[in-house]
């Protein structure tokens, strides 16, 4: 044998040896996969569908597919309606029909009114029902949204932030956001005339509705625009004036809520409107236009336009709410830095803005303030160093009063400039403001107290009578409770609170703010100190931006102390105006924060306070606080004595100062005697001590 045989059957050895060792450590598709060219057996690789990708050493593995979310399931009217009103309840009205064809028809009933519907099992009889409901008042934000909850699906592309006049006027007609039960019903009364043109039809829309009672109106202009009519106001504008031009004027508000000015330049004159999207906006520039210019009126009830009954005041022009909401908040964001500094954080804003005409343009902001919290207890001062009561409306009304005095100080002065600037002027008691000079006070929410406790779920007048479950404890005094959240009644018995009641652990109790704002309203907001030198000073309108509620804000207001007796002639039960906005405020998510801000006209920027201590976070005294307050009454006092109507008063003490202030003490007892008689509580005053001091301590 050669040696290339030789060496040629040793190879082939070698190379079965490696293959027997192969097919005993691996499996048959690895050696098929190993030797692709030939034949072992009855190997073969096996698809990568039969299983083999499974395999450790396999050279075939697929890559993992990232799984995609399927689209989120669109709100039925079932679900849509349960977040306007939580907690309906839907009863079975009858059973008809064969056992394999049942006809179930349930009904709910909403704002007193009840809706049926029917269908094969009774959770499509209550979705019928719950549609039917809805299309009684159409609170949706936009078209697509309304379309979608009652499983239709709408032609037209909606884009409400384009500058285009791209989408049918009688959508924004039909769909306008309202939170009034009038402005519901006037809706969706249209809401099929409003849609047949695109081919869209409701189910049903209730033919009757309940009569709503109205206040009386202005007189009739001489061309109103019907709510029927497919014409919005930019178009109708357009007809009269065509080649109009709408400008951009500014953007403000958080991301979520988001506020936007148009303005529209008609015969010379410029008129501007605001609202969430640039085509409200501009639709309400020219809404502006055709009143001003053409006397023409829309004939539909603006957003959350109070329902006042028998007895209340017209509601406040909603042009002049709308601006004044505009500019609290314009100026809250130029403060924070269009809501970049970390003290833009805030559950509630308030403000006040003074308008010295007709001219909203006019209008200037006072002061503007933020925060939810009072005091604990144990931060109480004896020397009035610290602010017990840090709620948004109450540090305002606090600023306003430092506005005032600020504003005496320049009617003194010798400079001619300032003494020509202030708006006050001699009168024969001492000091009156200025001809058509008013104060406005803005609140982002409804405040704490009777106004808001009832006013979340409702939407507007009960019809068929008042079946709140808790109807008995409306208009009721209630309390801030130290630490806590909400407010609650206060008891007929204990409510006067002892300094070292509260300094031994007692739960320090603050009346709320509805209850202070209706003292206001028969006292002034200038407070005892301030009565020295003025008439009482009241607001002209209070205006909401959510949570708004005719009935409940007129009632926390003023409806509840009506039979209060024995005014003395400068003092009287004020009835200020009242409003929502057109684009009402989105609720602020998150925990309140523990901070309070505040500002006032001539201040460089904002003043923070901790609301625990009542002071800033170096523990110094606010610049609101009552030692502050009063040491600028004192200078006044000093220079203005001959001219008082109190007689020789030189008091030692704060609590002296304000007790000397006769008059304006009797209008206090008045109040408390009203709210006695009324069966709505006693008032709950905080520890004689806390007023106890001097400038010299």
């Amino acid at each position: 044998m050669s040696p290339q045989t030789v060496s040629s059957c040793s190879t082939d050895v070698k190379e079965n040896r490696n293959l027997d060792n192969l097919f005993s450590k691996q499996s048959a598709p690895a050696v098929a996969a190993r030797f692709p060219k030939k034949r072992v057996g009855t190997l073969k690789k096996r698809p990568l569908e039969e299983g083999n990708n499974g395999h450790p050493h396999s050279r075939y593995r697929p890559k993992k597919r990232k799984k995609v979310a399927g689209p989120i399931p669109p709100k039925n009217a079932l679900m849509q309606l349960n977040e306007i009103k939580p907690g309906l309840q839907y009863k079975v009205l009858s059973q008809t029909g064969p056992v394999h064809a049942p006809v179930f028809v349930m009904t709910v009933e909403v704002n007193g009114q009840l809706f049926e519907g029917s269908g094969p099992t009774k959770k499509k009889a209550k979705l019928n029902a719950a549609e039917r409901a809805l299309c009684s008042f159409v609170r949706f934000p936009n078209a697509s949204e309304t379309q979608v909850a009652k499983g239709q699906t709408l032609s037209v592309p909606m884009d409400f932030t384009s500058d285009q006049a791209d989408f049918p006027a009688v959508l924004f007609n039909a769909f306008e956001t309202s939170n009034t039960i009038e402005d519901s019903f006037n809706l969706a009364s249209n809401c099929n005339s409003s849609l047949s043109s695109l081919g869209i039809r409701y189910p049903f829309i209730p033919s009757s509705v309940p009569d709503l009672v109205q206040a009386p109106l202005p007189p009739a202009p001489s061309t109103s625009i019907s709510p029927t009519s497919s014409k919005n106001p930019v178009m109708i504008l357009n007809e009269l004036r065509s080649g109009l031009r709408y400008d951009f004027v500014s953007e403000s508000g958080e991301s979520h809520a988001k506020n936007f000015v148009m303005s529209v330049m008609v015969d010379a004159e410029e008129f501007q409107g605001s609202g969430r999207n640039k085509k409200l906006a501009k639709a309400r520039a020219a809404q502006a236009a055709l009143s001003a210019l053409f006397n023409m009126q829309l004939d539909q009830v603006p957003s959350q336009q109070p329902i006042p009954r028998e007895g209340l005041q017209l509601h406040l022009p909603q042009s002049l709410a709308d601006a004044v909401s505009r500019l609290v908040v314009d100026k809250f964001s130029e403060l924070t830095d269009n809501f970049m500094s970390p003290h833009a954080r805030r559950k509630v804003l308030a403000g006040v803005v003074m308008t010295t005409g007709t001219d909203v343009k006019e209008a200037q902001v006072i002061c503007v303030s933020t925060g939810t919290k009072c005091i604990n207890g144990e931060y109480m001062s004896d020397r009035g160093l610290a602010l017990n009561d840090c709620h948004a409306e109450i540090v305002a009304r606090r600023s306003l009063i430092r506005y005032l005095y600020s504003q005496l100080e320049h009617f003194l002065s010798n400079n001619e400039e300032e003494h020509r600037k202030s708006i006050f002027t001699r009168c024969e008691q001492g000091f009156g403001l200025k001809e058509n000079i008013q104060f406005h006070l803005y609140i982002s929410t409804s405040p704490c107290g009777d106004a808001r406790i009832f006013s979340p779920h409702e939407a507007g007048v009960e019809d068929q009578g008042d079946r709140h479950p808790n109807r008995k404890a409306r208009g009721q005094l209630r309390t801030k409770i130290e630490s806590g959240e909400g407010t609650i009644p206060v008891r007929s018995s204990n409510t006067i609170q002892t300094w070292d009641g509260v300094l031994q652990g007692e739960r320090l109790l603050t009346m709320s703010c509805s209850d202070k704002m209706a003292r206001w309203n028969v006292m002034g907001f200038q407070g005892s100190l301030m009565s020295y030198f003025t008439d009482p000073i009241y607001f002209s309108s209070i205006i909401l931006g959510s949570l708004y509620h005719a009935d409940h804000l007129s009632r926390a207001m003023y409806q509840r102390i009506t039979e209060i007796e024995h005014l003395p002639q400068s003092f009287h039960l004020n009835r200020p105006l009242l409003s929502g906005i057109t684009n009402a405020e989105a609720r602020q998510p998150g925990k309140a924060p523990n901070f309070s801000v505040n500002w006032t006209v001539g201040d460089p920027r904002l003043e923070v306070i901790n609301a625990t201590t009542g002071k800033n976070d170096l523990g110094r005294p606010s610049r609101l606080c009552k030692h502050a307050l009063y040491s600028r009454w004192t200078l006044l006092h000093h220079k203005l004595f001959s001219n008082l109507r109190i007689q020789n008063v030189r008091p030692n003490t704060y609590h002296e100062a304000k007790q000397a202030a006769v008059e304006y003490h009797s209008v206090k007892q008045a109040l408390f005697r009203a709210f006695h008689k009324g069966g709505l509580g006693s008032w709950v005053k905080k520890p004689i001590e806390q007023d106890q001091f001097g400038l010299t301590t």
